[in-house]
């Protein structure tokens, strides 16, 4: 990743699986202070909410899409932007997908844009998104 010339529009970010777990969902919730049952109590999330789990957070999944970004910079970018919609549920069991494709470069600007996702099991899109990141000059 050192070069600008090494990115090119179409290339594919790598890919990572992610599985939760009651007590990953646990520890996310408490650090960000998030105290909503469905993460974390089964019977409410089932009986009282009517989803078929534990659900897995929308913003941990944000998270998981901007360490996709940063991860494939391998330090050598600052991420600009961020942004993503969550789309379908997740839930505990699952194992998800994170991954992204270079969709613009700003050779001036050292800019490059990226799409990047969360997908189900099934390969559906659950969760879309994008970054913006800047490539910073390293020296020799």
């Amino acid at each position: 990743m050192s070069e600008l010339m090494d990115i090119n529009v179409g290339d594919a970010l790598p890919e990572r699986e992610h599985s939760a777990t009651n007590v990953s969902l646990f520890l996310y919730n408490a650090a960000v202070w998030n105290a909503h049952r469905i993460h974390y109590d089964e019977s409410y999330t089932t009986e009282v909410e009517h989803h078929p789990g534990i659900v897995i957070d929308g913003p941990l999944q944000g998270d998981w899409m901007s360490q996709c970004a940063l991860n494939w910079m391998e330090g050598q970018g600052e991420l600009l932007s961020f942004n993503y919609s969550n789309r379908r549920a997740a839930y505990l069991g699952e194992v998800l997908t994170t991954g992204g494709t270079v969709v613009d470069i700003d050779a001036d600007s050292a800019v490059v844009s990226v799409e990047l996702f969360v997908k189900n099991e099934v390969g559906e899109v659950i969760s879309p998104g994008g970054a913006r990141l800047k490539i910073l000059k390293l020296e020799p």
